[in-house]
């Protein structure tokens, strides 16, 4: 490794050298758009522009045509902030011809609203550019209304539909992320319901998904716009701080670039230097997770140096590491463990001038380019290219997600195992060649050896981390080197493994192979497992429950008969606690016992009475309606509004029409309600405090508990839980469940 400078100075006090060599940056600065007809036409010179110096030999004439058709069809339309629509679709081209895409996915781009918002159709669009613009066009477009689906479902079928295009051109998904981002650019414009909602969103999908692709100025871009609207008290203020120590902090990072720089140059180093750009929302996770003020965050003051190759990436860190000292456990080295979206680069913290801490990023031009671009510096052409095995490499995380996809009907559910398996943070471990891979953070030996082949799991009957035998629900750490033992004589998954699993993966997997076990014994297992849940979460039984309800459940899940509900249930393709929440159940109360006052105001999550002032309103329980439901409401006589279900029998056969209302959830945050527990335990040190963690994993408070020890050393906690549904009210019981020393947990209803 090169030497570090060898003459005495002060690090605080450079000498009189050129300054340091500045890097250009390939994030565009924001720009002001210009809306009038004359700015319009210029910034479609500047796509064309940009496309040229690409792709010399393209042919450019449908870029301009495709615009042209497009401000046809949109006409006089315009954007609630009062632009001409045909803007957004310019601007959407604009970043995807910024990203190096080609000219038909920049050509769909301008066409990518026109089938859902135009009177033109998909085949007119096809017919003047052609199949793959169409295809691309298709693939981005939203599914029609079906008035069977309610708006989440809607959303989730429109984003699986995404995935599954995505799937077959990575162009699809790039055209919605622009799009996306466009959005956000300007979402100031809506009401804030819709921007919280498109918002949460873009969180929880968009920004993941820019990241699991590489595509980080866009994940930044559309972290710290999601972060404003999402909790803009806290985002004015770190913004705020940020604001007050700005020229501070410039000053500061320019002196130690120019240290630095003295430094590089003095051992034969040439580097490109620049102050690193920062993000609100990283900043704010970094506070979060290490409860740390504002200035005890390392990255508020960085830097980041871009050489030629790799040896100078690591010359480079020796410079830095001599110059100044390094803060134990914040040094990354993702050249040498790539992340699973391909960034590289070296991530050091230091000490240095007047004692600040300072973070240094070190790459090549190379992977920076490609940190800031990712998957669309890969992409390329499929039709008459050779195989790209890094490009598949890449992607190899989709074709694993539509393979599982295959086994889920439900879209909902779907979303949901995207959040969890692949946009969560991910592990690294080593199979015992030397293979890595990774792994979402929690993930056990038996996720990995389902990660491998489905036969491994099901032949697994135990496994070695680091060459040491451990339990299967062992959670895998980054560096382990896990090795599966297996056998031939392997009966198959046990059901216990489903409590043991945390990737959707490997639970498909297990359910498919109890589906093809013996129908009876799934149809027997399946009464017990939902007779069990009932008592648990609503102190009945499965006999209580009307035959047509049970019907209403097997339409639902699109199923031929009760039988055919029972075995999904059995094998564990439909969860008992699903069943619970949905399911209509009764005993001899009326009515639901949950607190409910009547407003002022309105309750945040609570029920609205169209066209009637305050009213008292409860809740059935002979079906249990919960936030999200299709509801009607019943004029009781002194008691205000009942409400049910919609399909509900009581208000399907109800005779006197006249007492029923039209009734519907309110839109803003969730309204919570009491509900007591209670826990059967093995009394033992910590076990409140592990409730007590468990509970609030789920971002559930406790009201109040109690705890009562048996002489044979069991434990009775009761606890009142702040819930919006029984769904949530069953996911906090089941983790609960899954304790250690945790026998049972039921709600109280005494």
């Amino acid at each position: 490794m090169t030497s570090p400078p060898t003459e005495k100075r002060s690090p605080t006090e450079p000498k009189g050298k050129a300054a340091p060599k500045r890097a250009k940056r390939s994030a565009r600065p924001a720009r002001t758009e210009d809306f009038s007809a004359a700015g319009m036409q210029r910034t479609l010179e500047q796509v064309e522009q940009e496309l040229h110096s690409r792709y010399p030999q393209a042919d450019l004439s449908p870029i301009a045509s495709s615009f042209a058709f497009a401000a046809e069809a949109h006409g006089d339309q315009k954007r609630v902030s009062g632009e001409p629509y045909v803007s957004h679709p310019l601007a959407v081209a604009r970043i995807l011809a910024e990203l190096g895409l080609d000219p038909v996915a920049v050509t769909a781009a301008f066409l990518h609203d026109v089938p859902e918002d135009t009177e033109y159709s998909l085949g007119d669009v096809e017919e003047r550019f052609g199949a793959d613009v169409a295809r691309l066009v298709d693939g981005v477009t939203k599914l029609g209304k079906f008035s069977t689906l309610n708006a989440e479902q809607q959303q989730a079928e429109n984003i699986r539909k995404m995935f599954l295009a995505m799937a077959e051109d990575i162009r699809v998904v790039l055209i919605k992320l622009a799009d996306r981002l466009h959005n956000m650019r300007t979402l100031g414009a809506l009401p804030p319901e819709k921007q919280l909602r498109i918002a949460k969103q873009t969180a929880e999908i968009y920004a993941p998904l820019a990241e699991r692709l590489g595509i980080w100025q866009m994940k930044w871009e559309l972290e710290d716009l999601s972060f404003k609207y999402i909790d803009p008290e806290a985002y004015r203020e770190l913004a705020g701080q940020l604001e007050s120590h700005r020229r501070g902090r410039e000053a500061y990072v320019e002196r130690a670039m120019e240290v630095l720089d003295e430094a590089l140059r003095d051992s034969g180093i040439e580097a490109d230097l620049s102050g690193r750009p920062k993000h609100i929302f990283s900043i704010y996770k970094k506070m979060q997770r290490k409860s740390a003020e504002f200035g005890e965050i390392y990255d508020v003051h960085a830097l980041r140096v871009l050489v030629e190759d790799v040896r100078e990436c690591y010359a480079s860190l020796g410079v830095v590491h001599s110059l100044w000292r390094p803060i134990p456990g914040q040094f990354d080295d993702y050249i040498a463990m790539p992340k699973n979206n391909g960034y590289q680069s070296l991530h050091t913290a230091v000490v240095a001038l007047d004692g600040k801490p300072l973070e240094v990023q070190i790459r090549s031009h190379e992977m920076h380019r490609i940190s800031e671009v990712g998957i669309a510096a890969h992409w390329r052409y499929k039709e008459g290219s050779r195989s790209d095995r890094a490009y598949d490499a890449k992607l190899a995380w989709v074709r694993q997600l539509m393979d599982w996809q295959q086994d889920v009907s439900d879209a909902t559910e779907f979303i949901e195992g995207v959040k969890l398996d692949i946009f969560q943070d991910q592990v690294f471990v080593f199979t015992p060649r030397g293979d890595v891979k990774d792994m979402p953070a929690g993930a056990t030996p038996l996720d990995f050896a389902y990660r491998i082949h489905t036969e491994v799991g099901h032949a697994c009957i135990g496994a070695k981390v680091n060459n040491r035998l451990v339990p299967l629900d062992y959670k895998l750490k980054n560096g382990d080197i896990v090795d599966i033992v297996t056998t031939k004589s392997a009966h198959g998954p046990s059901r216990d493994w489903l409590n043991i699993v945390t990737t959707r993966h490997a639970r498909e997997k297990i359910r498919q192979w109890f589906k093809h076990q013996e129908r009876d014994e799934n149809i027997a297992h399946g009464k017990q497992v939902l007779d069990r849940e009932l008592h648990r979460l609503a102190r009945t039984s499965l006999d209580k429950v009307p035959l047509e309800t049970l019907e209403e459940l097997v339409d639902h899940h699109n199923l031929k008969s009760v039988d055919d509900f029972y075995a999904a249930v059995g094998y564990g393709q439909i969860g008992a606690q699903q069943v619970v929440s949905r399911l209509g159940v009764s005993d001899d109360v009326d009515e639901v016992q949950l607190p409910q006052v009547a407003p002022p105001p309105r309750q945040p999550g609570g029920v609205s009475v169209r066209g009637v002032g305050d009213l008292l309103v409860r809740f059935s329980k002979c079906c249990h309606p919960i936030p999200g439901d299709p509801i009607m409401g019943f004029i009781t006589r002194g008691r205000g509004v009942t409400v049910h279900l919609a399909t509900c029998p009581t208000v399907v056969n109800e005779r006197a029409v006249e007492r029923l209302i039209d009734v519907e959830w309110e839109t803003a945050a969730q309204q919570t309600y009491p509900i007591a527990i209670l826990i059967e335990a093995y009394d033992r040190t910590g076990l409140l405090s592990e409730i007590s963690n468990g509970v609030a994993d789920d971002k559930i408070n406790i009201v109040a508990a109690s705890v009562n020890v048996h002489k044979d050393h069991r434990a009775t906690v009761q606890a009142t839980l702040e819930v919006s549904s029984v769904a949530q009210l069953a996911r906090v019981m089941a983790h609960l469940e899954q304790l250690k020393d945790v026998y049972s947990v039921q709600r109280d209803r005494t």
